[in-house]
């Protein structure tokens, strides 16, 4: 008999970016993940989700919330996107419940309670990324903020990025099936998987030689590193250089334009503008690399 693993994916305060990408998963592609078996006699049942259900209204609600009740401790939640707290949450909703809106924030406290594990899906739900942002009137919090703000306390991983690579989640869910939950040495600081999180991407540029010699790019489209057009890389963990977007075809770096820091806690709001350079990494001396190199 073939195990399902439910998944309720909630959408929050976000752009649906996180859902297009999801989409794009190239290996496994996204008919294999919801269609086939992910390991023998593992199959993922996704429950609910806004863009790519047939259902809507109430049938699709009605699912949602049976799929909590029924299947307590038993289902994962992915939370895509930020959560408005303000003014009681009322800045959006999910549904409703007996003739009035349940706000996102209800929806995302309800849920979590119940789950096996939560999934924070882009930066947005991860640290708050763009709708958390200053002036925030919405009082946009991360998805860690609100379960602790409700006491909260379920395993929770973040798949930072705006918007995040496909196979970071679908990473993320395999190993849950194949392996479990994920032991707290697996994850960083900021509860992100360290086999996608860990190290800088400025470890594997391929433009570090470049900024070893330093040898800096002055406008787009010049050889050299990027770092002085505003190139977050030094500072920003991923592995964007080994896997590379779009089923490996190519990345940011790579198209000549400098790394936005998208998986960091700081961005937007810190690792802007995003065309100025950092201003607290110390630039190297032409041939200083190679130089200490020899003097070990």
């Amino acid at each position: 008999m073939v195990k399902e693993l439910p998944v309720i994916y909630l959408q929050t305060a976000a752009c649906s970016g996180c859902a297009v990408t999801m989409l794009n998963s190239a290996s496994p592609t996204i008919k294999n993940v919801l269609i086939d078996q992910i390991v023998p006699g593992v199959h993922i049942n996704l429950k609910f989700h806004p863009v790519v259900m047939a259902a809507a209204g109430e049938l699709a609600i009605g699912v949602m919330e049976d799929t909590a009740k029924k299947q307590k401790g038993e289902y994962v939640l992915v939370v895509d996107g930020a959560v408005p707290t303000a003014d009681g949450g009322v800045y959006g909703a999910v549904g409703e419940r007996d003739g009035k809106p349940v706000t996102m924030q209800q929806r995302v406290i309800e849920l979590s309670r119940d789950a096996l594990a939560v999934i924070a899906m882009g930066t947005c739900a991860s640290f708050g990324g763009i709708p958390a942002a200053p002036p925030n009137p919405t009082g946009c919090v991360s998805v860690q903020k609100a379960l602790e703000s409700a006491g909260i306390k379920k395993p929770l991983i973040n798949i930072p990025g705006c918007p995040p690579h496909p196979d970071w989640f679908v990473g993320t869910v395999a190993g849950i099936i194949l392996n479990g939950l994920p032991k707290p040495e697996e994850l960083d600081d900021f509860l992100r998987p360290r086999a996608f999180y860990g190290k800088l991407i400025h470890e594997n540029c391929p433009r570090r030689a470049y900024f070893d010699e330093g040898k800096f790019a002055k406008k787009f489209g010049d050889d050299g590193c990027l770092y002085e057009l505003g190139c977050k890389g030094p500072i920003t963990h991923a592995d964007c250089p080994l896997r590379k977007w779009n089923g490996g075809t190519n990345w940011v770096i790579g198209a000549g334009a400098p790394c936005n820091g998208c998986t960091q806690p700081e961005f937007p709001n810190e690792t802007a503008p995003f065309y100025e350079k950092l201003v607290d990494v110390d630039l190297p001396v032409v041939g200083a690399y190679w130089a200490n190199k020899e003097v070990k």
